[in-house]
This record gives structure tokens, C-alpha cells and sequence, in this order.
């Protein structure tokens, strides 16, 4: 009997975990860290959310996928991790979202799902859905007699009567729902539900929002962090400074929605919060970690935990995800594997590279099913059974961003001498350097030895022309060998050589 337990938690940053020694605690995730394997060097290879999730899901890098952007669809040629498992005899359940924009080509126009990207993986069946509208958890708490705003999301933002950090306040003001009646809670809770009712083998993906804003969290997780002690941030003097390093930085940080207050009471306020709902998601896994040793499921179950993507915090004066700075992109990987052949691996840490794109073929390798041509990634078993180095892995991480914005693209144009088709960015990333390329803007250079904060841009440096040449033709290397392997996929789908997967539609 093998299950699967697939955990992502929204906008994490991959150094926020205590097992790394950083001021967030997470007990319950260290200790799932200490019986598996923590991937020190694991990286999200696209943003915002709907791109990182199809690679994430399909295995495939975004410029395979196209699924570039939130609401771009994702064609239904391409197979994922939900639609395998099915065949192989699994139901993949969801609780949570998947925040995939279906292909319109199979549905009727005026079906609902394609009127949002949030709608289910195609394969997958969504036994509580969530969105920005949050009816699943609005309804369990209006049968346990709460009152309900209108519209429900501001079941999120609603606050206690406490004054703000900012406004004199000790901490963040607390929301009004209690921690026990919490989204977090309510979707930890359901799956708990779930498992107690399963009498064969299960495949869970459970997607919880936090800790994505908004950044309000429930008493007493509100007061874990003083704000007066996070007022560090990786910046500049000002945000006219931090522009000066490209234009494209220039142009997001005179965005009103992503440069950073200026207010650095409000930051840390923000900070706080932050690292208040991880504590939050680590004190609800604990208890579903709890659930699944008690009924007899945690020797058998495949744990994954990681994220769709990082978060600039303040940092580089920036809020939320984009660009090309280590903040967006960085975020955690815990696996556990309860096969003895892990126990070598276990309780250590990985230094190797490895990216959101190598999930799909981890889980299906694990349970004994082919891994489909498709895929970009590659099965991390070998990193859970073997403690020495792989001598063919990856030696660097790559990410991609596109950062068209069909609303916003005169603006775009105007700023940045960019049309639509040209506003994309590839970072390819290892130790020691890091080479960002811009379809039509000057590419940047960075020292991560002598400069990990990334400051300093030295792709005019002519001491650094020889490494920017290199890194460049690596980009260039990459990009050719997916792009070949991917259109080798799509002839053999087309001519049949490769079946096209049977289940295209959310199982109802």
C-alpha cells in the first residue's frame, strides 16, 4: 500500500525554517526534516502563482508549458502528475486550489471554470476548492453559527479592534476568526476528515493558501515575532538607488503594487505577520502529521513539502513575487520517503540542485509508473537513496518570468521600449554566479561569492566578460536542449507514437 501526502504552502521563502536556523519556528516541519531529507537548494522555476504551478504539476519548464501568466491556459496535450496517478488506479484528491486555467477547447464557453485560473487540475478531484472566494471554509464556519461578510473573502482581512504596529500597537492587529476557525485550520481538518474515511490507498494533494496574503494572522500567532526586531532588510539606501541596477527593476519599483512601503514600521508589521502564518501552517501540519502515525498511514505515505514560489518581503524595496532576485524563488523541499532505502538520506541535507519541475517525476517514480516524456525534471529518489553526490545532476537552477502585462502594456511599452512578446527574463543560477537574460533589455551578471546579495551588476565588467560569455551560451545550451526534447514529445503525440492522456476533465 503507497500513498501519496503532496503539501505546497503558498509564498514561502525557502530559508524560513528553524531547521535552518532561522527565527521561524517549525518544529513540526523540522522533525519531518529529521525522518526525511531537506533540499537546501530547491527553486521555483517560474512566478506568480499560475505559471509555478503548471510547472509544478506538468513537470515542465514555463517556456514548454506556456502557461506564462495567471489565466493563461494550459493546453491540455500536455499530461501531469494527477492524470498519471489516475490511470495507474488512484482517485488524486484536492483540497485547496490548483490555480490552473483550463484549456477552453474542452468545455462549453459559458462553463464557470473558464471564467477564473483557479480551476482544478484536469485529473484531479476537488474535494474541497477553495479561490479567492472561499466558500468551502465560509460554509463550515457558518454551520458552526459565525457570521459571514460580504463578500466572504474579507473572512481574511477583517481584523480585531487592536491597534497596528505602526499606530502604536505592540504587534500586528490579530484577524477577528480564531486560529481554530482559521482557513488553515478548516483545511487541515478536512483532510484529517478524509483520511479516517479511506480503506485503500490515497493520493492527496492539499494546497493551503498561507502564508500568501493577505498578512493577517489569528491570535497568538500574531505575537510570535516582535516587529521591533525585523527591521533588516536586503536593500539599498533608498529605491532610487536599488533602481539604478536596471531598467526593469526601475519599472517594477515604480509599480504600485509591488514596491514596498516605505514606512519600515509597516514592513516589519508585514514581516511579522509573515512569519506568524508559518508558525500557523507548521502547528496544522503537526496535527496532521499526528493523524496519519495514529492510523497506521505514516510508514506508508510519500511526504512532500514545498511551495509555489518565494516572496521579496521588503527586500531589493519590492513586495510579492517577480523579477529575478533569490527571494521569489527560493523556497523549501522536505520529502519524506518511508522506504528503508531512504534511511541512509535521512535526517541530512541536500546541496545538490533541484527545482519544483522534478516533483512530478519524484511521486510518480515512487509509485512504480512511468515517467512521461514530457517532463523537464527528474526523479529526486536518487538524491533519498544515495548520501554521495550524483555525478550527472544538475549543476545550477534555472527560472523563467514572463512579465507581459496585456492591461498594463502601454505603460510597459513606454518605460521599457518592450511589446508584449518581448517581456520575458531566464536566470540560470549555481553556487557561484548568476546570468539573467532579457528578450530585449541589457542581461545582469552577478558575483553571488563576493556579492550574494546581489547588488552589483557586472555584466559590463570586462573582468567578468569571459564568465557572462559562459553563462550565456549555458542559457543557451539549456534552452535548446528543452526546447528540442519537448517538440520531440508533441510529433510523437501527434502521431500517435505517445497516447494522449485519457482524463482531461476535474472529476465532479
Amino acid at each position: 500500500m503507497k500513498n501519496i501526502l503532496f503539501i505546497t504552502a503558498d509564498q514561502w521563502r525557502g530559508e524560513c525554517l528553524s531547521a535552518l536556523d532561522h527565527l521561524v519556528q517549525t518544529p513540526n516541519l523540522d522533525a519531518l526534516a529529521e525522518q526525511g531529507r531537506l533540499f537546501k537548494c530547491h527553486y521555483a522555476n517560474a512566478v506568480p502563482c499560475g505559471p509555478s504551478r503548471a510547472s509544478l504539476h506538468t513537470g515542465m519548464y514555463l517556456q514548454n508549458h506556456r502557461s506564462g501568466t495567471n489565466g493563461t491556459p494550459l493546453d491540455a496535450r500536455h499530461t501531469n502528475w494527477a492524470i498519471e496517478s489516475r490511470q495507474a488506479g488512484y482517485d488524486p484528491v484536492l483540497f485547496g486550489y490548483t490555480d490552473t486555467a483550463n484549456d477552453p477547447r474542452f468545455f462549453d464557453p459559458d462553463d464557470a471554470i473558464l471564467k477564473s485560473y483557479e480551476g482544478p487540475l484536469p485529473g484531479i478531484n476537488p474535494v474541497v476548492q477553495m479561490g479567492t472566494y472561499p466558500d468551502a471554509w465560509a460554509d463550515w464556519l457558518e454551520a458552526k453559527g459565525q457570521t459571514i461578510p460580504d463578500p466572504n473573502f474579507r473572512l481574511y482581512t477583517d481584523k480585531t479592534g487592536a491597534s497596528e504596529y505602526e499606530d502604536g500597537g505592540n504587534y500586528p492587529a490579530p484577524m477577528k476568526v480564531t486560529a481554530e476557525h482559521h482557513d488553515t485550520y478548516f483545511m487541515v481538518d478536512q483532510v484529517i476528515d478524509y483520511l479516517k474515511q479511506q480503506d485503500k490507498p490515497w493520493c492527496i494533494h492539499l494546497s493551503l493558501l498561507r502564508p500568501h496574503p493577505p498578512w493577517i494572522a489569528p491570535e497568538p500567532f500574531n505575537q510570535l515575532y516582535d516587529p521591533d526586531q525585523l527591521k533588516e532588510f536586503v536593500r539599498q539606501a533608498n529605491p532610487q538607488k536599488e533602481a539604478q541596477q536596471h531598467p526593469f527593476l526601475d519599472y517594477f519599483l515604480n509599480r504600485k503594487h509591488s514596491a514596498a512601503p516605505s514606512n519600515t514600521n509597516k514592513l516589519a508589521r508585514l514581516k511579522s505577520s509573515y512569519y506568524g502564518l508559518m508558525s500557523e501552517v507548521d502547528s496544522n501540519l503537526g496535527r496532521l502529521f499526528t493523524e496519519l502515525k495514529s492510523s497506521g498511514d505514516w510508514d506508508n505515505t510519500l511526504i512532500v513539502f514545498t511551495s509555489d514560489h518565494g516572496e521579496q518581503l521588503g527586500d531589493h524595496w519590492l513586495l510579492g513575487k517577480m523579477g529575478y532576485f533569490d527571494q521569489s524563488y527560493y523556497i523549501p523541499l522536505i520529502i519524506r520517503d518511508p522506504d528503508s532505502r531512504a534511511d541512509i538520506t535521512r535526517n541530512s541535507h541536500c546541496q545538490e540542485f533541484t527545482e519544483n519541475i522534478d516533483i512530478m517525476p519524484t511521486m510518480l517514480e515512487w509509485l512504480g509508473l512511468e515517467i512521461p516524456s514530457q517532463c523537464d525534471g527528474r526523479s529526486l529518489l536518487p538524491l533519498l537513496h544515495h548520501k554521495e553526490k550524483q555525478p550527472d545532476w544538475r549543476k545550477q537552477a534555472h527560472w523563467e518570468f514572463d512579465f507581459r502585462d496585456v492591461s498594463g502594456g502601454e505603460a510597459l511599452e513606454q518605460h521599457l521600449g518592450l511589446n508584449l512578446h518581448q517581456c520575458s527574463l531566464n536566470v540560470i543560477r549555481d553556487e557561484y554566479y548568476k546570468y539573467v537574460h532579457f528578450t530585449n533589455l541589457p542581461p545582469l551578471f552577478f558575483d553571488l561569492q563576493q556579492d550574494p546579495e546581489e547588488f552589483t551588476n557586472l555584466a559590463q565588467d570586462p573582468d567578468y566578460a569571459h564568465l557572462v560569455l559562459e553563462y550565456s551560451q549555458k542559457m543557451l545550451s539549456w534552452r535548446m536542449l528543452h526546447d528540442e526534447q519537448t517538440l520531440t514529445h508533441m510529433k510523437l503525440t501527434e502521431q500517435g507514437v505517445i497516447s494522449r492522456p485519457a482524463m482531461r476533465y476535474p472529476t465532479k
